[in-house]
């Protein structure tokens, strides 16, 4: 039984390493900026900015100098920190993820829109921007991750959670 242990928490640690550095990566290409995108923490912590957590933080200052230094500096505005969330659409090729995100949110008043591709998701951009986009960054078509800076594009108040 110890071994069980021991290898679920091996795994978590691994599975920790991987998020933590992708995120690391992301921000240091500038594929993630300040205020676009949540992401999870465990414990009580909860869903928070990127840019707020401790460990992140010398890799947005650092893409922030980098562009200094190349002359072309953009920082976007921190997300509001309260606002009021209508319209979401899910991102997701788990038609189980949708139906049962879909189905919780709705019942709390929400109108909620599904794509199932990058493609979907973007003709679903285009039609009517969204408050808030729940992203996967695994679809058939391609990479979540290309996704946001579109999203911006399109509405720069809309919040992402990438899933």
């Amino acid at each position: 039984m110890d071994e069980i242990k021991y290898d679920i928490k091996r795994g978590a640690d691994i599975y920790r390493a991987i998020y933590g550095s992708r995120l690391k990566s992301w921000i240091s290409t500038g594929q993630i900026k300040r205020g676009e995108v949540l992401v999870w923490r465990s414990g009580l912590s909860g869903w928070r900015k990127a840019e707020e957590l401790e460990e992140l933080r010398p890799f947005f200052e650092q893409w922030e100098k980098d562009q200094v230094v190349k002359g072309k500096r953009q920082i976007r505005p921190a997300l509001p920190q309260k606002m009021q969330v209508k319209n979401i659409l899910i991102i997701d090729d788990e038609k189980d993820m949708c139906w049962l995100l879909s189905d919780a949110l709705s019942r709390n008043g929400h109108n909620i829109a599904i794509a199932n591709t990058k493609e979907e998701g973007l003709a679903c951009l285009k039609k009517e921007a969204p408050d808030l986009v729940l992203l996967d960054l695994k679809l058939p078509d391609g990479d979540g991750m290309s996704l946001i800076s579109k999203i911006k594009e399109i509405n720069q108040k809309t919040v992402v959670i990438v899933i």
